[in-house]
């Protein structure tokens, strides 16, 4: 799928994007970082750097030397090193931000293993094999279950992905357990007569992977932008007052959402002002155990010991303030000083929308007026019926003969 911004050739082929590969699509990309150092130049006498971004599918990015000095913009498709053979993937990323990106993820250019070099821009041949071996990976992965099922393999093989020139196929799966899948190689060598890669990911980065839309109506923030996976805990969602159901706080990969840390620490520097819940307030008329928080308007309710159906709200300050005199062992009179200026009219006025606007009002008058003359109609229709019932009903009965009763008397023995 593509934008209307990415060019293409005459073969069909993309060229470029003129959106520099921000438009979000698959064709240009996944978890995309904007090249704020795109129109600044380079001091006087120092050379561009030759570390060079790569995407390849669902999002797998690589670093790599442009050590033949090419032309490269964002959206080229280029032909890069592999440890066997060749790879096919996409430009995502030139310049000074990369040595930005790589250092942020802790890559260096010296390190050889990690980071290859840039063969070529690919050619049509290349591409053509690229995009064969890419058509042939769904029907694949629906061949490579049913055999982990036939073996009787606790596994989920959530993707498959060709290299660039056909050579090999790497087979993405989650587990729960250790898996011995030596024999389904086996099996998968025999069958797709190619080299085969086992690489086990977790279940975040299977969703990762594979996209999709979240329960906010936007798409998956692991498939978009977010690239490290901090572990979530239940403990975020008690400190967020949020209800602790499975159902709703769990993502599509089954675990935790990783949205529930994105406000956490504004809410633990909220949670700095309240004092804790187990701690009482004393009072002359009794003592006073927290109920209730809310951490947008800074107030609590607490109730006395044994009347637990009374609720008294006071703002944080308030609370404090008592703790700080029971800790010189002193008592406030009650909660109700405090409380009485925050008792608020629970009492809401209803406003009646229906009828305000009519569902026709983007109709034409023509096709107004024929409507009205249709319900006219059929008002006078269902008038007449009614009309002609009752009359049918009253000459009925004018016409009906009354029953004769029965004169014989019987006699008593």
């Amino acid at each position: 799928m593509a934008c209307n911004s990415c060019t293409t050739g005459k073969d069909g082929q993309p060229k470029g994007c003129k959106n520099n590969g921000t438009c979000g699509t698959d064709s240009c990309n996944k978890l995309t970082v904007f090249d704020w150092l795109a129109n600044m130049s380079l001091p006087n006498g120092q050379d561009p750097f030759i570390g060079v971004e790569v995407r390849f599918k669902n999002g797998r990015k690589h670093y790599y030397k442009n050590t033949e000095n090419l032309t490269l913009s964002i959206g080229d498709i280029v032909a890069t090193q592999a440890k066997s053979g060749h790879d096919i993937g996409m430009v995502t990323l030139t310049g000074e931000l990369v040595k930005v990106q790589m250092k942020r993820k802790k890559v260096k250019l010296t390190d050889t293993e990690n980071v290859l070099k840039i063969y070529r821009k690919a050619s049509q041949k290349d591409i053509d094999i690229w995009s064969a071996s890419r058509d042939r990976e769904e029907p694949m992965k629906v061949k490579a279950r049913q055999f982990a099922i036939n073996l009787n393999l606790k596994m989920k093989i959530s993707d498959i992905e060709f290299q660039g020139d056909g050579s090999k196929a790497t087979f993405y799966y989650t587990a729960e357990e250790r898996v011995d899948f030596r024999e389904l190689i086996k099996v998968f060598a025999r069958e797709f007569r190619t080299r085969i890669e086992m690489k086990q990911v977790g279940f975040r980065q299977e969703a990762a992977r594979l996209g999709g839309i979240g329960s906010c109506g936007r798409e998956l923030c692991c498939s978009t932008w977010l690239t490290d996976f901090r572990s979530v805990s239940t403990s975020a969602a008690r400190y967020q007052q949020l209800s602790l159901n499975p159902l709703k706080l769990a993502g599509q990969c089954g675990k935790l959402k990783c949205c529930l840390n994105y406000e956490l620490d504004a809410y633990l520097d909220a949670l700095k002002a309240f004092p804790k819940n187990d701690i009482k307030l004393y009072t002359q008329k009794g003592t006073a155990v927290c109920q209730k928080t809310d951490i947008f308007k800074g107030l609590i309710w607490y109730a006395y010991e044994g009347e637990w159906m009374n609720w008294h709200v006071i703002t944080t300050d308030q609370a404090n303030e008592i703790i700080e005199k029971n800790k010189k062992k002193e008592k406030v009179a009650s909660l109700e000083e405090y409380a009485a200026e925050h008792i608020e009219d629970t009492k809401t006025e209803f406003e009646n929308v229906v009828g305000q606007d009519s569902l026709t009002r983007f109709d034409s008058p023509k096709s107004n007026k024929k409507r009205k003359n249709n319900k006219n109609k059929r008002s006078n229709k269902n008038r007449n019926s009614n009309n002609n019932t009752k009359n049918k009903s009253q000459n009925r009965n004018r016409n009906q003969k009354p029953k004769s009763k029965s004169n014989a008397n019987t006699k008593k023995d």
